[in-house]
């Protein structure tokens, strides 16, 4: 199966353990899940990417209802996380993308992008 895998042409990504498709590209990041060495852990978290500035690391915003008891209804809520992407990965402001806890790489950096949507 690697065989055919380097004929067609395509990276050789490793199995992270989540069901999601891996990038098309290839990368030499040693940060990246799938062509590098880092491992992920814990829940998959979804949201919108709200800024590219800074230099192999994104911004993600999530949205999410907090219930309130003494008013019996919902409010909505945002957590922005800071993760690392993987040059493989191509996703671009406004971008949904998933990602996933993994060691702290810096030190507000604890997360990774693992797939575009």
């Amino acid at each position: 199966m690697a065989e055919k895998v380097k004929e067609a042409g395509k990276s050789k990504a490793r199995d992270i353990g989540v069901d999601v498709k891996p990038p098309a590209g290839s990368c030499e990041d040693v940060n990246c899940p799938f062509h590098g060495q880092l491992p992920v852990r814990g829940t998959v978290l979804t949201g919108k990417i709200v800024s590219t500035k800074m230099q192999g690391t994104v911004a993600v915003e999530r949205e999410y209802m907090r219930y309130l008891p003494k008013f019996e209804r919902y409010e909505k809520r945002t957590s922005k996380y800071l993760a690392h992407m993987s040059p493989c990965m191509q996703a671009k402001l406004g971008d949904e993308v998933d990602i996933m806890e993994c060691r702290p790489l810096s030190k507000r950096v604890s997360y990774v992008v693992i797939e575009k949507k």
